[in-house]
């Protein structure tokens, strides 16, 4: 089975479902989720605990913001 056969199943069965589907874009325009970095404020005083390991400081390496990528 080619992949355009099984793109054409899946398409098939979410039509049948009555899920919309997005419009096709090329692959270069969709970053993948590990580059995206999340929205929010970073603590950035001196001596601030750390989001994701609260017993060391924050050193603003940005693996909160980025999925850990």
């Amino acid at each position: 089975m080619t992949d355009e056969e099984i793109r054409t199943i899946v398409r098939q069965v979410l039509a049948a479902r009555g899920v919309a589907q997005a419009p096709a874009r090329a692959s270069a325009d969709i970053p993948h989720a590990s580059f995206v970095r999340l929205q929010m404020v970073v603590p950035t005083e001196p001596g601030s605990p750390c989001i994701i390991e609260p017993a060391v400081t924050c050193n603003n390496c940005g693996y909160c913001l980025s999925h850990g990528h």
